[in-house]
């Protein structure tokens, strides 16, 4: 588990935070340079020679390593478009264009790779010593605990709650308007933080009742992010200084105010970004519902078969529940 952090953290921060890297303002709004299609194409590559390497091992075609690429394939195109599309131009003059950047890479790009479990591909990509020292190394005692600590699905909720909260306050966002330093370092604590937060929800395995504990998490996210979206869209004066100033001199798309410009940005992230995060705590809650319910309803089977009444209630014992949870987690 330990070893996803590192190869994802090497595969797409640095195409994340390359794509900051040239001056704002260029003449093309198809971003070309090399320094930011290089990590790009690096991680694209990388997992194609994991996918070739590691495909002939696998003998049926329809099999999660066939899933988990297509999964990864669109969460790599979803980054891609993200960072190179006029999109991010615009981005930089529009508060609306900046929030549908975050959240496609938040809501998008971090779901699907977080899902796709690329881990094992990335590593048939490395030489074999790479490959063995990378397993020894994240699989120490000291980086095991760590990753455990902060993978935990509620540590992951806050830290994801936390970087939304803090960059979207007005100084620190001031300085990602300004220098693009902390802009790149900004989206690397967005996709970051969205990453751990997927990856701890849907695969994290060392605490029981994970569905329903997901389901609680993804809750939270939703009033949290859509609290923050519901503050700027209701806010009636612009919170940031930056485009306040290129909505007065007319530089906003369309003569937008900034004042609407950042209403809209807040409408886009209370709804449809906290709409993402209730529907998957909606289906969470429901197969932690039907996973509980189980192993009550296999009992009353049971029982109706041998002829005993059927048990209700709260009667199943309770080891038997845990160890229906433990075998179906």
């Amino acid at each position: 588990m330990t070893r996803a952090t590192l190869l994802l953290a090497v595969s797409f921060f640095p195409a994340t935070a390359l794509a900051h890297s040239a001056e704002a303002g260029e003449s093309s709004p198809w971003r070309n340079e090399i320094a930011m299609l290089a990590p790009l194409a690096i991680s694209g590559v990388w997992y194609a020679i994991g996918f070739l390497r590691l495909q002939p091992r696998v003998s049926a075609p329809h099999t999660p390593l066939w899933r988990n690429s297509a999964l990864f394939a669109l969460g790599w195109l979803t980054l891609v478009a993200t960072l190179l599309s006029p999109l991010h131009e615009l981005g930089e003059i529009s508060f609306t264009a900046h929030m549908s950047e975050h959240e496609l890479l938040m809501l998008v790009a971090a779901p699907l790779m977080a899902l796709s479990r690329p881990l094992s591909v990335f590593l048939w990509a490395c030489p074999d010593s790479l490959r063995r020292g990378l397993i020894r190394g994240c699989n120490s005692r000291y980086m095991s605990r760590v990753w455990r600590l902060i993978s935990d699905p509620p540590i992951a909720t806050l830290l994801q709650i936390c970087a939304l909260w803090l960059w979207h306050m007005p100084a620190a966002f001031e300085k990602v308007l300004h220098n693009e330093f902390w802009h790149a370092l900004q989206h690397l604590s967005f996709l970051g933080s969205a990453l751990l937060f997927w990856w701890s929800i849907t695969r994290s395995t060392h605490r029981r009742h994970r569905r329903a504990i997901a389901a609680v998490c993804l809750f939270t996210t939703s009033l949290a992010t859509g609290a923050l979206g519901a503050l700027m869209a209701i806010s009636s004066s612009p919170w940031y200084s930056g485009y306040a100033e290129m909505g007065l001199h007319g530089l906003l798309p369309g003569g937008l105010p900034a004042v609407e410009d950042q209403q809209l940005a807040g409408l886009i992230m209370w709804i449809p970004g906290g709409l993402v995060h209730f529907v998957a705590a909606l289906i969470f809650a429901y197969t932690a519902l039907k996973q509980r319910q189980s192993p009550r309803h296999q009992r009353v089977l049971e029982g109706h078969s041998m002829g005993r009444p059927p048990v209700t209630g709260n009667t199943a014992p309770t080891m038997y529940v845990a160890s229906s949870d433990a075998r179906k987690t």
